[in-house]
């Protein structure tokens, strides 16, 4: 790979301290290789940017005829983590495996996540990994498992007693979580997750139809506040966004009118711990169309992307 020195993004971090939060960052040119990055190569924190593995998986395997996309699952209230999609549901429901792989996709469902990472295999997801060549990549568990090891480290019985205890700890101690240490969580580089991006733009990661799957299924992430905020309506822009507590990421392949596709990855983490924080899903989709802008120049493409 042809890694480039963009020298205006050489102040993003600076931009990001201010802002109370660190920022890692990777773009990659999907279609000739050149990249450029920001502590590319430190591990961090996937939270849900893992989906996008998961959901590859399951298509992989549903091209293979391994599984039936249309297979029903039940979705019970002993399944639901609470959140978004059926992980809020009141109600039992059913739906068929795709619709699951949709939720967990669009809305960041945990609890379809949840029962996918059941149903293809969690060493599964594990070892395509390792095919793909994330070599620093570790998936140590579905949202459920995360959430387990939440509660267990503030030894809390439950969820109301992890919500009194969360609401009573200290910043710092927050951080001190195995789900938010990269090093005892679901983590990779940056510089994996834009692999692990071309590799799908370009049918690399399993046949075309899983990989065009994969894709479908970004463009419908319902959340746009980042990098899809930064980009006017003739660039395209599929993504997966990533949320904890003091951990905002997201990833995502840009295309630009003139067809040139950069693949983006920019993770963050704060400080504070608030679930609202405008102002840094706006930094994220400022970096990522600053990293493609740069990158743009170097390869020669004409403008930034949209104009």
């Amino acid at each position: 790979m042809n890694e480039t020195s963009i020298t205006h993004i050489g102040e993003l971090p600076r931009r990001f301290e201010l802002l109370g939060a660190r920022l890692w960052l990777h773009v990659r040119c999907v279609d000739c290789g050149r990249a450029a990055g920001i502590a590319e190569d430190e591990p961090v924190v996937l939270a849900s940017v893992v989906k996008v593995l998961l959901v590859l998986e399951f298509f992989r395997q549903a091209a293979a005829g391994q599984l039936d996309p249309a297979e029903r699952a039940v979705v019970r209230a002993v399944d639901r983590l609470g959140g978004t999609g059926t992980a809020g549901f009141h109600d039992d429901t059913e739906m068929s495996l795709r619709d699951l792989a949709l939720m967990t996709m669009s809305v960041s469902d945990n609890t379809a996540a949840d029962i996918l990472f059941r149903r293809v295999g969690l060493d599964t997801v594990r070892a395509l990994a390792r095919q793909l060549g994330l070599e620093r990549a570790q998936v140590t568990g579905a949202p459920r498992e995360v959430l387990e090891s939440m509660l267990e480290d503030l030894g809390a019985a439950d969820a109301d007693a992890f919500a009194a205890a969360f609401a009573a700890l200290p910043a710092e101690e927050v951080h001190r979580l195995r789900a938010l240490d990269p090093a005892r969580t679901t983590s990779a580089t940056p510089r994996e997750m834009t692999r692990l991006l071309s590799l799908v733009w370009n049918d690399r990661a399993g046949a075309a139809r899983a990989c065009a799957g994969v894709r479908a299924l970004m463009a419908q992430q319902v959340n746009g506040a980042r990098l899809g905020a930064a980009f006017d309506r003739f660039t395209t822009v599929a993504a997966k966004s990533g949320t904890l507590p003091g951990v905002r990421n997201e990833i995502g392949v840009v295309t630009c009118p003139d067809g040139a596709r950069y693949a983006v990855a920019v993770f963050t983490r704060a400080t504070s711990l608030s679930t609202r924080r405008p102002d840094l899903d706006t930094a994220i989709g400022g970096a990522g169309r600053a990293a493609v802008e740069g990158l743009r120049g170097c390869c020669g493409s004409p403008g930034p992307p949209g104009d």
